[in-house]
């Protein structure tokens, strides 16, 4: 009787755990995948190393600019803007982190950038050399001697600080750039460089060509917005603006 007691129980045990087997083996093996899939995404999402200027950008965003939301005023869009430049021009607003491309009749269309922080804006007139998509970036010496933790050279690619587009500015080591931190758009934070959101660069990158003339405004310059319905202030700001653009201002680095 003993003896058949316990044969029972061996055959109920052994039951049990063919059943516990074909319960728990996907519990074993899911989240393995799982754990690849949470990782990649996490990667992905992962702050960039370092900034155009060189310096670490903890809590940055993506590279594509994806759940990037600027302010109004940093959003591209077309707006009223007096000016003598010809259409195609490009203007850099430095004291208000704002690029305008000429469009002529008065209208421009007006980007969000970030420009150089303090000791490192500049102002004058350049024109577009070259153009280049997913650029490397081969930080200058000049930045290097002032932060030699910097890598000699970066391939191209959504971790890149020159992001999406590069256009450069003449023989100058200045470029109007994409970016792997759109958080820093509206702000004082470069080299010098001029940086966009990818998604704006990318625009402005199939508008311009070799040649395109770019000028840039000095920080001193003041406050200026070409406001709607005010055509004639804009239009005297505009001038005054222009006649502080005369004289080349460089710093010594740039990014």
């Amino acid at each position: 009787m003993t003896r058949s007691l316990v044969r029972r129980c061996l055959r109920v045990r052994a039951r049990l755990g063919i059943a516990a087997a074909a319960v728990f083996t996907p519990l074993v093996f899911a989240p393995v995948g799982a754990s690849a899939q949470v990782l990649g995404y996490a990667a992905a999402a992962r702050a960039p190393l370092f900034s155009e200027g060189g310096v670490a950008a903890p809590g940055a965003g993506l590279a594509d600019d994806e759940g990037a939301v600027l302010p109004s005023r940093l959003r591209r869009q077309v707006v009223d803007y007096p000016t003598r430049e010809a259409s195609g021009t490009i203007i850099i607003d430095t004291p208000n982190t704002a690029l305008y491309y000429v469009l002529g009749n008065n209208r421009a269309i007006r980007y969000g950038v970030g420009v150089g922080r303090e000791g490192f804006t500049w102002s004058g007139t350049e024109t577009i050399s070259h153009k280049a998509e997913w650029p490397d970036w081969h930080p200058p010496a000049e930045m290097i001697a002032r932060q030699p933790y910097l890598p000699r050279f970066m391939a191209g690619g959504p971790g890149n600080p020159l992001g999406a587009r590069a256009i450069y500015l003449g023989s100058s080591v200045y470029r109007i750039h994409g970016t792997n931190d759109p958080s820093t758009i509206g702000k004082f934070v470069s080299s010098g460089c001029i940086r966009m959101t990818n998604a704006d660069v990318e625009d402005l990158f199939r508008r311009v060509g070799i040649g395109t003339k770019v000028v840039v405004l000095p920080k001193s310059a003041g406050r200026f917005e070409a406001h709607r319905g005010h055509p004639a202030q804009s239009r005297a700001e505009a001038v005054a603006l222009r006649r502080q653009t005369a004289r080349l201002a460089v710093p010594a680095a740039a990014d």
